[in-house]
């Protein structure tokens, strides 16, 4: 029976109420249109398909996160990719950056499956949950600030939502960024592989995974497993 105090948690009281929340929220990431700028830019790439892509279907839509109600960590990402997520309506599917991460989840316990191909490739991720500042693919991977504060509000509900958080992974300067102003914090220096210990929730940072990245060196493979590894103990922590 819910309490007075267990009023202020519906999720507590109602087993459902998570799920539903979340399904509610990503319907309305789905039909966002906050941004034309963006909206714009999904549709053409969708439209006018690469050509190693020409013959598969585009999503071309803002992505909602996707992964574990239940979550401990949350990972936060830039934004998907114009012919990663936004082709295949995951974030983190499809490309480069999503290998590294379905990679190193699955050998840490965080995943099924150590691919990310598609939306309906089977992966499940435990304990887990992938989310991003930005819901649709920029230009040239650079959103301009009024587009990441049109955004910000998903990740404030999914906060909300997804109650047991304790470690929140920052893929990159302008996730912690958001993460910072998430939890109404003082950002300081960025850096791989770094913890921030603020009240209920630890913060730790990674470069992103991307290919200007991967490719030359700045964040290599020892060191990004490293980042998992650290992820893993800390939730284990609590």
């Amino acid at each position: 029976m819910c309490t007075k105090s267990t009023l202020k948690y519906p999720h507590i009281c109602n087993p459902n109420y998570s799920m539903k929340s979340i399904q509610s929220l990503n319907k309305k990431i789905k039909n966002c249109k906050k941004c034309p700028r963006l909206s714009e830019y999904i549709r053409e790439v969708a439209k006018n398909k690469v050509r190693r892509f020409i013959d598969k279907p585009y999503y071309g839509k803002p992505l909602s996160g996707f992964g574990d109600i239940n979550v401990k960590l949350l990972i936060v990402g830039l934004a998907p990719a114009a012919h990663g997520g936004n082709r295949t309506g995951r974030m983190f599917t499809g490309d480069c950056s999503g290998d590294w991460v379905s990679k190193v989840m699955h050998k840490q316990g965080f995943a099924s499956i150590p691919t990310s191909l598609s939306a309906n490739d089977g992966l499940v991720l435990y304990d887990a949950y992938i989310t991003a500042v930005l819901r649709c693919a920029p230009p040239q991977n650079k959103p301009t600030r009024i587009e990441m504060e049109n955004c910000f509000a998903y990740l404030q509900d999914e906060l909300k939502i997804l109650k047991n958080i304790t470690v929140i992974l920052c893929l990159g300067k302008i996730a912690y960024d958001a993460t910072c102003k998430l939890l109404k914090i003082k950002p300081q220096k960025f850096g791989h592989n770094k913890v921030f210990a603020y009240n209920d929730y630890t913060i730790l940072t990674s470069y992103h995974p991307s290919k200007q990245n991967t490719q030359t060196g700045r964040l290599t493979w020892s060191q990004w497993s490293a980042v998992f590894v650290k992820a893993k103990k800390l939730i284990q922590k609590v």
